[in-house]
């Protein structure tokens, strides 16, 4: 089983256009749908179409219509009541793939709610073999909420807590790195040069991005680092080493997700027992088959692209 929180659910509508987008115009759109999205439930998504247990607990009022579109996903979900309702982020895609998003700031949580919601992942998590803790803390949950998650799941199962990933950025993922001990993280680029303070070059990406990785994971503070590169591919550290992997030749659609679906796709070749360039290829391959798909959809084993992979050790 792979748990997953989305503190912060999004209802993503995907506009997409013929032509670049141009501010201030008014432009037709070629086509749009509308998803069930948040970090976590992408994850869980991806999980279940590949056939492995998943799931799904998200902050979600009973008359919010995002739960129309989360109950068409068919994954297992805990919905915590709420007051508040979702968020919708708006995606808008040209022929290029570039790809401009909106993201709204969400439904504000009490502290009764927050503190409900992390009972429910401690009672989600039992018998679990991850815990993911993705996507931006909603207002009113502090950015020590992830932290407070993990105490709780790790206090109340001991020895038989499940390992815990945790995609964030900014304040709540410096908090998790200082305080939480997290098993692995999956940042991007950019996320790990904000946690780290050393920006990387475009000239020596690769590089740099793995010293950053390697100092983190030599510190302690986290069991491994997932750092996701974009079109240039994703770099693993561990405390055995350093991976870098590059990706297939795609035609982008939407980025939206491919994160997501990346350490999905990292998830389930750990899942089942993959050495690291193995859990790495995964997940460069799950990442590349969401970008190549429209709108925030979950890649299925059929859609991964058949090129191969070619994963370098660094050390």
């Amino acid at each position: 089983m792979i748990v997953t929180l989305t503190a912060n659910p999004s209802l993503d509508r995907t506009v997409m256009l013929d032509a670049p987008l141009q501010p201030g115009e008014v432009q037709a759109a070629r086509a749009g749908r509308e998803d069930a999205g948040g970090k976590g439930i992408n994850v869980a998504r991806v999980v279940a179409a590949a056939g492995v247990d998943s799931r799904a607990v998200l902050p979600l009022s009973s008359e919010d219509p995002f739960d129309s579109v989360l109950r068409a996903t068919r994954i297992d979900a805990v919905r915590v009541p709420i007051a508040g309702l979702a968020r919708a982020n708006l995606t808008v895609t040209d022929p290029l793939g570039v790809t401009t998003k909106l993201n709204l700031p969400g439904a504000t949580l009490s502290a009764s709610e927050a503190d409900a919601v992390i009972a429910a992942v401690v009672d989600a998590s039992r018998d679990a073999r991850w815990l993911v803790l993705a996507g931006s803390v909603p207002p009113g949950a502090g950015d020590d909420f992830y932290v407070r998650v993990i105490e709780a799941v790790r206090g109340a199962l001991g020895d038989a807590a499940p390992r815990i990933a945790v995609d964030t950025s900014g304040a709540a993922l410096r908090a998790v790195v200082a305080h939480g001990r997290p098993d692995l993280i999956k940042p991007n680029d950019e996320e790990l040069a904000e946690l780290t303070g050393v920006a990387a070059s475009p000239d020596s990406l690769v590089a740099d991005v793995t010293g950053s990785a390697r100092g983190l994971v030599a510190s302690s503070r986290i069991g491994a680092a997932l750092v996701t590169l974009g079109g240039d591919g994703a770099v693993l550290a561990t405390p055995e080493g350093e991976w870098y992997g590059r990706p297939p030749r795609i035609e982008v659609a939407s980025t939206v997700g491919a994160g997501d679906s990346a350490l999905a796709g990292y998830l389930l070749a750990e899942h089942d027992g993959a050495a690291p360039a193995d859990r790495l290829r995964s997940s460069i391959l799950y990442g590349a088959a969401a970008a190549s798909l429209p709108g925030t959809q979950a890649p299925r084993p059929s859609d991964l692209p058949h090129d191969d992979v070619p994963v370098t050790p660094l050390s």
